[in-house]
C-alpha cells in the first residue's frame, strides 16, 4: 500500500492556473514570468503562491516557486510519448470493446489520444469529447459524428473545461465513457492531478452505461491529489499488466472487470 501523501486542492481559479502553468514549465518558474503569462500582477501571484505553499503544493524559492511532489504532472506531449507500447496495446484492446456505430465519451488524456487513433477503422461512431487530440483523428472519417465540448482550450493540451464544457455534455447519453487516470492504488482507487479534469470525468461517467478506465501499469501504486470517484462507480479497467494483489482485491470488491492487453 502506498504511503499517504498530503495534497492541496486549489481553492480558486487563480491557484489552479498557477499550478497548471508550473506543470507546463516543468515544475519551477519565476514570479514575474508567472505574472506575465497569466496577465496579472506579481502581487497577485505572490498572494496565491503563499496559500499554495501553506497547503504544501509548492515551495517558495528566491524570486520564484517550485511545484512539490505529487502535484507535478508532465505536459501532455511528454506523457503521450511515454510508455507508448503499453498505451498502444491498451488502445487496441479498448478498440476491440467498442463496435462500429457505438456511442461514447472520450476524455482528455495521453492514453485516450492513443485510443482515438486505434478507432480509425470503426465506422459511424458517435463521439463526445473535450479534447482536440481526440476529436481531430476521428472527425470527418468513416461517417463518424464528433461533438467537441466548448469553452476556452488549454494551451498545453488543447482541452476545454469549465462550466461551458460541463453544460454541453449534460445533453448526451452514451454507451461508454472511456477515461484516463494519473494514479491507481488500493486505498483511494482512481485519481487525477487536476480538479477540472475530475469534474469533467465525473460528469461524463454519470451519462454513460459503462465506464472504462484505460491506464498503463505505470499508474499502479501511485498517488495524485484528486480522487475521481468511488471505485464501484466504474465497470472495466483495461491495462497492460496484472495489478498488484491489493489493487486486484480493490477491483474485485468494486465489481470492476479487469481486461489485460494481448502483449
Amino acid at each position: 500500500m502506498p504511503v499517504a501523501e498530503k495534497f492541496y486542492a486549489p481553492s480558486n481559479h487563480r491557484e489552479r492556473e498557477i499550478l497548471e502553468e508550473l506543470r507546463h514549465c516543468g515544475g519551477t518558474c519565476r514570479i514575474h514570468i508567472l505574472a506575465d503569462r497569466l496577465n496579472v500582477s506579481e502581487e497577485t501571484i505572490r498572494r496565491n503562491v503563499k496559500n499554495l505553499a501553506r497547503g504544501g503544493a509548492v515551495q517558495k524559492v528566491h524570486g520564484g516557486v517550485h511545484l512539490l511532489g505529487g502535484h507535478i504532472e508532465q505536459p501532455f506531449n511528454k506523457r503521450y510519448s511515454e510508455n507508448v507500447q503499453a498505451k498502444r496495446a491498451i488502445a487496441e484492446q479498448v478498440a476491440k470493446i467498442i463496435q462500429s456505430g457505438d456511442t461514447l465519451f472520450l476524455d482528455i488524456g495521453s492514453t485516450t489520444a492513443h485510443i482515438a487513433k486505434a478507432l480509425n477503422k470503426h465506422r459511424e461512431l458517435f463521439i463526445v469529447t473535450n479534447s482536440m487530440s481526440v476529436a481531430q483523428p476521428l472527425a470527418a472519417r468513416n461517417n463518424n459524428r464528433v461533438f467537441l465540448a466548448g469553452g476556452e482550450l488549454r494551451a498545453h493540451d488543447g482541452a476545454a473545461f469549465g462550466k461551458e464544457a460541463l453544460a454541453y455534455v449534460r445533453q448526451f447519453s452514451v454507451k461508454y465513457a472511456v477515461l484516463s487516470v494519473a494514479a491507481i492504488n488500493a486505498e483511494s482507487g482512481f485519481m487525477l492531478h487536476d480538479i477540472e479534469e475530475a469534474e469533467f470525468s465525473r460528469e461524463i461517467s454519470a451519462r454513460a452505461q459503462l465506464r472504462i478506465i484505460a491506464a498503463d501499469s505505470g499508474k499502479f501504486n501511485q498517488t495524485a491529489p484528486i480522487i475521481l470517484s468511488a471505485p464501484d462507480k466504474f465497470d472495466i479497467l483495461v491495462t497492460d499488466q496484472r495489478p498488484p494483489a491489493d489493487i486486484c482485491a480493490m477491483l474485485d470488491q468494486s465489481n470492476i472487470d479487469l481486461i489485460l492487453t494481448d502483449t
